[in-house]
């Protein structure tokens, strides 16, 4: 029997529908392909004639005796000095701004745009930023600076040519969230702030910590040193299937490097929300004092990832003094209102052969493991409660009941949060295979190491978090969205933003932009401009999205294939070549799809001013007459 042999993978993300249904790139018919590239998109932008030019002279200006504003002025002209080379002046407004100024203020804002809602209003003689909160002045502030041009090759400007618009603008959801796994692999504090920073940039404001793992704790905890003098080190890491590097690895956070941290984000209006996981994911607690685990131990510290069945004892009453004395260190560290407690991955072998997780059961008649589990969150939150602090876990923490005040980050797909919020408790939406960052973001022989998984930039951005089988009530509960990087392959920082950006950018549109206004197409285009910007700020970026994807629909009678490409760039120009040969600048261009003899092996890449801006793909297309 003929048989087609070539390698077709994730034929549904291209969304084949039809023999020729992929292009090179989709049109919309209200986008113009010009203006401003703004990520994420603006409730409302008017543009106007003209511009305003920022020059050494101008005077960025505050309301009188708000320091909140006047941390956003002075942020605002460090932004400006790295394009320019000089600093602007920043005084607080004795009236009525001149000329030349860009004005930050309070008064007259609109209600309705909330606390992080502003307006912004460039015309020739200055710019104007309105927020009913110092926040959202500071958000106005980094449109302003999406509008500034992007300085290439450190490329200083004399001035700074802004385009006149009146934009006004507000956020969809107050969760908009980015995780980072340091658990796994230590990254340092300077890493640490520089990741905020880009939180911030793509007005994302909540900073999710993940601090502790079964492979490393990584904040310090004064009554009990030993998590971190045991429980921070390792003597290697799994870097591949059954891999390991066997290079010690190790590292945490004292208390004064979180202060630290925490201020630093403050600043830039990023609430950091620590995780501290339990009742799984605790071997290097359990290792350092294993007298909170069910067998008492002892453990050694793992250097293979997956999932442990030695977990903290339900039934001991000093694993809750534990975990109490760690909260009460740690509660005070983060002003925010979440701790998250993970909750999730939790076996229960041990609980069901230990004397005492049986006991307990029987003393608070709970039919099974499950029960228990959840009499285990509950009492935390509770304790919590007496810190003013709420909690917020993984989804699992619906099993065998919710805690009454707890909020839900649902991962294992939408049913956690769909049921979650039918509960009228507040969710975050955080499902794997949108938002899980640390997955492959174009075909795997042409990208770094991943968990696995497969989540392109543009199967991100059509994300919609709001799922359909909730009622307008209970939407309400879905209080935002969170993109993760889980780090069991993520051993760098430069990784780190690889496997983050450009996903963070379509994360920001989905949290901020409201449904009605985004476009995949215009995005595409903003997102050009984009990547200058993290050329600018030296942020390792993944280029995956102008990597070519190839389809073939073969004809086995005629032994002949249509061949489509598809990127997810902005009107690429593709060049491929049919001999085996990698694409130069004189190479094929692909406009329409065409059809080939077999067998044949087809490359292609992208190009961009004379440029090879993507990776070199590779397809063999044959007929396997051996099947």
């Amino acid at each position: 029997m003929t048989s087609i042999k070539f390698l077709l993978p994730y034929l549904l993300w291209l969304g084949l529908a039809a023999p020729f249904a992929v292009s090179a790139q989709s049109t919309s018919a209200h986008v113009s392909g010009t203006g401003p590239s703004i990520i994420p998109e603006p409730l409302s932008i008017q543009e106007l004639r003209g511009q305003f030019k920022i020059n050494v002279s101008t005077t960025i200006t505050f309301d009188t005796g708000d320091n909140d504003l006047k941390a956003v002025a002075f942020q605002l002209s460090d932004q400006v000095k790295k394009l320019t080379g000089y600093s602007l002046k920043v005084s607080a407004a004795t009236g009525k701004a001149g000329n030349n100024t860009i004005s930050l203020t309070t008064k007259n804002a609109i209600d309705s745009l909330g606390d992080e809602g502003y307006t912004l209003s460039a015309q020739l003689n200055g710019v104007l930023i309105t927020g009913k909160k110092a926040n959202g002045v500071f958000y106005g502030a980094q449109t302003l600076y999406q509008l500034m041009p992007v300085s290439l090759k450190n490329k200083a400007f004399v001035e700074l040519l802004i385009p006149a618009v009146k934009i006004t603008d507000k956020p969809r959801f107050g969760w908009r969230g980015m995780m980072l796994d340091v658990g796994r692999y230590f990254y340092s504090v300077e890493f640490i702030k520089k990741y905020i920073d880009n939180l911030a940039i793509h007005k994302l404001n909540v900073f999710h910590w993940h601090l502790t793992e079964d492979h490393g704790w990584r904040i310090e905890i004064k009554k009990y040193p030993k998590l971190t003098s045991v429980g921070a080190w390792r003597n290697g890491t799994q870097f591949a299937h059954d891999q390991v590097d066997n290079n010690p690895h190790g590292g945490f956070y004292t208390q004064d490097q979180v202060r630290e941290i925490v201020a630093y984000a403050k600043q830039r209006y990023v609430t950091v929300v620590p995780e501290i996981e339990m009742p799984g994911h605790a071997m290097a607690a359990l290792v350092a004092y294993p007298n909170v685990s069910c067998t008492g131990g002892p453990f050694k510290m793992l250097v293979s990832w997956g999932i442990q069945k030695d977990v903290y004892c339900a039934g001991k009453e000093e694993t809750f003094t534990f975990l109490e004395d760690v909260l009460s260190e740690v509660a005070p560290l983060f002003p925010g209102k979440f701790i998250h407690i993970g909750g999730d991955e939790c076996p229960k072998d041990r609980w069901k052969a230990c004397a005492s997780c049986q006991e307990r059961m029987k003393k608070e008649n709970l039919k099974d493991e499950h029960e228990l589990q959840s009499y285990f969150i509950r009492r935390i939150e509770k304790f919590l409660a007496t810190k003013n602090k709420s909690i917020i876990g993984w989804d699992e923490i619906l099993e065998g009941g919710l805690a009454p005040n707890a909020a839900v980050m649902s991962w294992r797909g939408t049913e956690g949060g769909i049921a979650a919020a039918k509960q009228l408790h507040d969710v975050v939406m955080s499902p794997y295979d949108y938002l899980y960052f640390d997955y492959y973001q174009g075909e795997p022989y042409l990208e770094p190491k991943a968990i696995g998984g497969m989540l392109p930039l543009e199967k991100v951005y059509n994300y919609e978090p709001v799922p359909a089988a909730l009622t307008a009530g209970q939407a309400k509960f879905i209080k935002g969205v969170q993109g993760n990087v889980w780090a069991e392959y993520i051993h760098s920082q430069q990784k780190v933003e690889y496997m983050a950006f450009p996903r963070a950018s379509a994360l920001a549109e989905i949290a901020w932009t409201a449904p009605s206004k985004k476009n995949w197409t215009d995005f595409s285009r903003r997102l050009e401009k984009q990547y200058q910007r993290y050329d600018d700020r030296g942020i390792q970026y993944a280029k995956s999205a102008y990597n070519v994807w190839q389809t073939a629909v073969i004809d086995t009678v005629a032994n002949t294939a249509i061949i489509s490409f598809k990127t997810s760039s902005y009107k690429p120009e593709v060049r491929y070549t049919l001999n085996g040969s990698d694409p130069g600048i004189n190479a094929l261009v692909y406009k329409r799809p065409f059809e080939v003899k077999l067998p044949v092996t087809i490359k292609a890449t992208t190009f961009k001013n004379g440029q090879v801006v993507g990776a070199v793909s590779s397809r063999s297309v044959f007929i396997d007459q051996h099947k």
